[in-house]
């Protein structure tokens, strides 16, 4: 499916007219986790394609499995136990790769791959993810995993950017040869494959650059720097963060920065977002957005000491479920007056967005911008607590497309990172996010406070919801 989209992709763009000869790089993004397996032979195939036919012909027996595993398979809690029991336990793996076990990681797919269907892993030469087999596409030969999609496998040491032995062979013998070895991100695979070159009219001289994953082309797409931290506002609420210094935890992802080899970049997910917004405000504000906001205005910066957490249904992070209202006191209370319960809800909610930010190694240094996108990004009430709570300026950005853009902005940095050209330098004439609100002058007083009794209320909580 994936090879048959790639050529209907490149023949329209053909039809369309564009004159491929003036790529001078290309890079691209894949889903997170997913993995591909191509059969033994395959690598010969790659270096022999002919240019009078389509990928998916060519290919078609290329692989020895043919439903790839993805991000939505969660059936491998075997094997992320096992491979916690051989690290050392859940919070030594994160400490390794970035992530306790989840079973949508690569490392856990594969080794139920290898323990329920034997013969198809027997007759797998090479293993890829998503990105770097799209990348071996254009290259004509098995491309390397970047350090920044590899992140996500539970496999790779996050630290010294080399698979981990210990998880390698808790998940299958001899990996390290299926995998190869992982690249930086910024690396030049090396030129566009003479098919491409012959079918499609590419430039000879047209360099491949490491592809990615979404998630931190995404990164790339949105041009987050240190101290930058970006929050996707949605039905779920998705936090990026650029680190210096991370702290893997329980909770949350760390990968390998995608565009600074000596940076890393977190993922924190919050299932509890618009929909609880919206019950809230249904509640509350009679189904207005213009009454939620107006309670918003109306209530003063720490709702009178009045906290709330609001899992509506259950969380990722943190694992709770219930709703949960405090007093300035800290004595849970039943219900809240209208317009107390909705600030209780947007201070609760990004009180937790920055708590584990923090506990992930984030922390706010002059400079730092919030990056605000998503539905409720368009609430300048919403982003007011935002920018308060994290005493940051808040800015909007367009996110459409954010994991396609940082794969050009990848390419294009690619053709100079050998040089030590930063990033940044490579796309300082991209449009800048547009500024919407600055913090309060007393928020930092304000929330530092309050973060420290949030964090021992959400503490309380778990204690208490703990089966």
């Amino acid at each position: 499916m994936w090879v048959k989209a790639l050529d209907l992709l490149l023949d329209k763009m053909k039809r369309a007219g564009l004159d491929f000869s003036r790529v001078r790089a290309l890079s691209g993004s894949g889903q997170q986790h997913g993995s591909v397996f191509w059969r033994k032979g395959a690598s010969e195939t790659l270096k022999q394609l002919d240019p009078d036919q389509d990928l998916n012909q060519l290919l078609q027996d290329s692989f020895s499995v043919s439903d790839c595993p993805v991000w939505m398979d969660s059936s491998s809690s075997q094997q992320c136990h096992e491979l916690q029991a051989a690290a050392g336990g859940a919070l030594r793996l994160a400490e390794i790769t970035g992530s306790r076990a989840y079973e949508r990681f690569t490392g856990n797919q594969i080794s139920k791959l290898r323990q329920t269907r034997p013969d198809e892993f027997q007759d797998a030469e090479r293993i890829s993810l998503v990105s770097s087999f799209a990348a071996s596409l254009f290259l004509g030969d098995y491309a390397a995993i970047d350090c920044s999609d590899g992140s996500g496998m539970n496999l790779l040491d996050i630290r010294t950017r080399t698979w981990s032995e210990i998880c390698l062979e808790a998940t299958a013998p001899h990996l390290d040869r299926l995998l190869g070895a992982p690249l930086l991100s910024t690396s030049v695979l090396g030129p566009v494959s003479s098919y491409f070159v012959q079918r499609y009219g590419f430039s000879e001289s047209c360099r491949v650059v490491a592809f990615t994953g979404d998630n931190p082309a995404s990164l790339a797409g949105m041009r987050l720097q240190q101290g930058d931290i970006a929050v996707s506002l949605g039905t779920s609420d998705t936090v990026f963060l650029w680190l210096q210094q991370p702290r893997p935890a329980l909770e949350g992802h760390v990968f390998c920065n995608p565009v600074d080899w000596q940076a890393y970049m977190a993922l924190l997910c919050f299932k509890n977002g618009s929909l609880t917004r919206e019950r809230i405000r249904n509640e509350c504000a009679g189904g207005s957005w213009e009454n939620f906001s107006a309670s918003l205005r109306d209530t003063p910066l720490g709702n009178n000491g009045h906290i709330g957490l609001y899992f509506d249904t259950m969380e990722i992070t943190p694992p709770a479920v219930g709703v949960h209202r405090f007093d300035r006191d800290d004595n849970e209370v039943s219900s809240l007056s209208p317009q107390v319960e909705v600030r209780a809800l947007v201070e609760g909610q990004f009180l937790s967005r920055r708590l584990h930010a923090e506990r992930l190694g984030y922390s706010i240094i002059p400079g730092t911008r919030v990056l605000a996108t998503g539905g409720a990004s368009s609430n300048k009430e919403i982003l007011q607590v935002l920018s308060d709570v994290f005493n940051a300026p808040v800015y909007t950005i367009d996110l459409s497309n954010s994991a396609c853009l940082g794969a050009a902005y990848r390419a294009l940095h690619g053709l100079v990172a050998e040089t030590g050209v930063c990033f940044f330098d490579v796309v300082k004439k991209a449009p800048e996010p547009q500024l919407v609100v600055t913090p309060h002058p007393t928020a930092q007083e304000v929330y530092d406070t309050m973060l420290r009794r949030f964090a021992r209320l959400e503490e309380r909580v778990l204690q208490e919801t703990r089966p």
